[in-house]
Parts: C-alpha cells; structure tokens; sequence
C-alpha cells in the first residue's frame, strides 16, 4: 500500500481551505478577538520599560505608544485592501506573489515557515512558561529547565487544539482574549481611580529629561511595534473567514484602535503609581503594580498574564498553519504540508510542521535572541508588502478592491 493511498480515508489536497458555507468558518467576532489576543500578549504587562527607557520620559513615552498604534493601524489598512482585493490565505505570501511575483513570494515563505512563525510561536511560549513558573520560586529565577519543559508542554496543547478543530481553536482564542481585557480594565480603572484621587505627580512635567536623539527615538519605536506585533494575523486566514469583504477590514478598523487604547490607558495607569525610574527596575511592570495597588488580590495579575501569553500562543499557531498550507499548496513547500483532514477540516500537517519548528527554537534559545533573530526580517517583509498596494495600482489596475486606501479627495 502507497503512501498515498493510506492517507486518502483521512486527508485531501485541498485547493483551499474550507468555504463559508460550512460551520468551520471564522466570523467577526472571532476575528476581531484573533487579532486583539494576538497582538496583546506578554508585552504591555512585562516590559514597557525599554519604550520609557529609550524615549527619556513619560510624555514622549505615552506619544510613541499612540504613534506605534497609528502606524500599526495605516499598515492594517494596506493588509484590508490586499486581503478583499486578493481573498487567499496566507497573509503577505499571496500579495508578494501578485506583486512581484514567484521568486519574492518563494522567499518569503521559506523564511516565514522556518524562521520568523516558528520563533514567534517559540517566544510566546517561553513567555507563557516563564511568567507561569514565578510564582512557584518566590525570590530568586525560575529553572531553566522548568521554563523550557513548561514551553513545551504549551506548544503541544496548543498545536494540538488547533489541529482537533477549527472552532475549538476560536472558542480558546475568543476565552483567552476575553481573560486579558479583563485585566487590562482592572488596571484601567484602577488608573482612573488613582488620578481622581489625584495620584498626578509623575505625569507632571512629562517632558523633562526627554531624549532628543534620532537613534534613540528609532529604538523606542522598534520596542513598541513589537508590543503591537499580531495586527496582519487575521489575513492569514481569508479563507475561512465569514464574508472577507465586510469582516476583515471591520475586524481591523475595531480591533487595532482598541489595543491601542487600552495601551495607553494602561502605561498611564502605570504611571500612577510608578515613578520613572521605579518603572525602569521592575522587572514585569504589571506585577509591581499589582503589588502596591490590587493586594491581597495581586495574585491575579501573574495569572491573567498566563492567559495573555497563552491566547497570544494559540493565535500564533492558528494564522502559522495557515501559512505552510498555502505554500505548500504553489508547490512551494513539501504537497504533503498542503493536505487538509477530512474529518476536522484544519490543515494538521502544517500545523505539526511548525510546531516541530519551534520545538527546536526553543531548545537551545532564550527570550531575547529569539526576539533580535525574528524582527529585523519580520519588518523588512511588512514594508515589501505595504509596497506592493502601490505596485499593484499599476501592474494589477483590472482587480476589484472593495476596499481602497487612499488620500481624502477634496472639492
């Protein structure tokens, strides 16, 4: 018996992933929450420090938040018009594709398959490990080795929540979503509560001290991106996303400003209750503030930022998958990665590909160079596709775009 024939009772080569017409499909909400849970992981509760740190004080600091979000929501704006003009999976493999063609696109998939998804995957799950393993050794660091098996264990929950059922994957994503933003409106209001109370002294005179170089203000910018890092996940699955044409673009016009907000609100919440320099030597900002604000309830912030890295971890996953499905399916990447399962409908193959991949990252690595590894490449790749929306208005000027970003025309 051929290999082939003893796959064929449980997978098929699909040309693409299941149609809206079915069950298995991704809705607005789901969507919305694939593209908050993403972006919203370890970051705005562990390390906004090193954006304060390199932008001096705590006006320039809140103004690059508020500047990473605009700019992340004008390059979401350029993923809508790419993902309603071209309705693929995959997210920027197809557009590189159309734009400038096999070669860019072959590229880009085997650095995304190999390099940049299984890494992210790898850091988020080193994030979930270590912030899961605190509490458990008060006082002094955890174990590598504890962190490491814990990343481990995650990954395959999560690898295998994804492969078991595309709804099952939405149903942990929309839980784990919802667990953050309950969170971040805990220290929202207990932000607002401390400035009525007029806890105002570290946002007064917010620009002293600001640091005026070029080179600085650029490293400022790079650590904030990466806490808003996830906002094109949701065109990795246009497939199966419930009438691409209205939901991807609503997904992201509520989606990014939301996470933006709440960004800001909670550094200024911070900021109440931590000195500058008192932010600069904590070591997970959001703890610190739970110590002095939330106690004897402090206990849940390590908690809800367990579920944050978490749901950032199934998100990640979830759009991966994807990913190695549609290259695999040009011919790109081995045909068995393009194989669908008859029975759950998600792209397992792919799925298990690139959780093997961050096994191996995550073995020998640490936090950190993951992170100096990943996003140099991962920017570059941005960039390329926000370009090919221009190249594209001349090259392709005969394909719809229901949705066109474009300057306000005046009378």
């Amino acid at each position: 018996m051929g290999f082939k024939s003893f796959i064929s009772p449980i997978w098929l080569h699909r040309p693409s992933l299941p149609s809206s017409n079915t069950i298995l499909t991704v809705g607005l909400l789901s969507g919305i929450c694939l593209i908050v849970g993403t972006m919203i992981g370890s970051g705005i509760f562990i390390s906004p420090k090193s954006v304060l740190l390199y932008s001096g004080s705590v006006g320039p600091c809140l103004l690059i938040w508020t500047a990473c979000g605009v700019l992340s929501t004008l390059g979401a704006l350029c993923y809508a018009e790419l993902g309603t003009m071209i309705t693929k999976s995959g997210g920027e493999y197809p557009y590189l594709m159309e734009a400038f063609g096999s070669i860019v696109a072959y590229l880009y998939s085997w650095t995304t398959v190999i390099v940049l998804k299984p890494s992210s995957f790898a850091i988020i799950t080193l994030s979930f490990a270590e912030y899961t393993a605190t509490p458990f050794y008060p006082g002094c660091t955890p174990p590598t080795v504890i962190i490491k098996c814990l990343a481990i264990a995650s990954l395959l929950i999560i690898v295998a929540i994804n492969c078991i059922s595309v709804k099952l994957a939405s149903y942990v994503q929309n839980f784990f979503t919802a667990a953050k933003l309950v969170i971040i409106l805990v220290i929202v209001v207990a932000g607002i509560v401390l400035l009525a109370q007029g806890k105002t002294q570290n946002l007064s005179n917010a620009f002293d001290g600001s640091s005026m170089s070029f080179g600085a203000i650029g490293l400022a910018f790079y650590n904030g991106l990466w806490a808003y890092d996830g906002w094109n996940q949701l065109n990795f699955i246009t497939e199966e996303l419930r009438n691409p044409y209205r939901n991807l673009p609503l997904a992201i016009i509520i989606g990014i400003p939301l996470v933006t907000v709440c960004y800001v609100l909670v550094n200024i919440a911070y900021f109440t209750v931590l000195t500058p320099s008192e932010l600069l030597v904590s070591p997970a900002v959001a703890v610190t503030f739970g110590d002095r604000v939330l106690y004897p309830l402090s206990w849940i912030v390590p908690l809800f930022v367990a579920f944050s890295t978490f749901g950032a971890a199934n998100g990640s996953c979830f759009t991966a998958g994807r990913l190695a499905f549609v290259s695999g399916r040009e011919g790109h990447m081995v045909k068995i990665l393009s194989y669908v399962s008859l029975r759950r409908y998600t792209p397992s193959p792919a799925l298990i590909f690139n959780g093997i991949l961050s096994l191996f990252y995550i073995i020998p690595a640490d936090i950190n160079s993951l992170i100096n590894y990943f996003s140099f490449a991962q920017w570059a790749f941005y960039g390329l596709t926000a370009l090919s929306v221009i190249v594209m208005r001349f090259t392709r000027k005969e394909l719809h775009r229901p949705v066109r970003v474009r300057p306000v025309e005046r009378d």
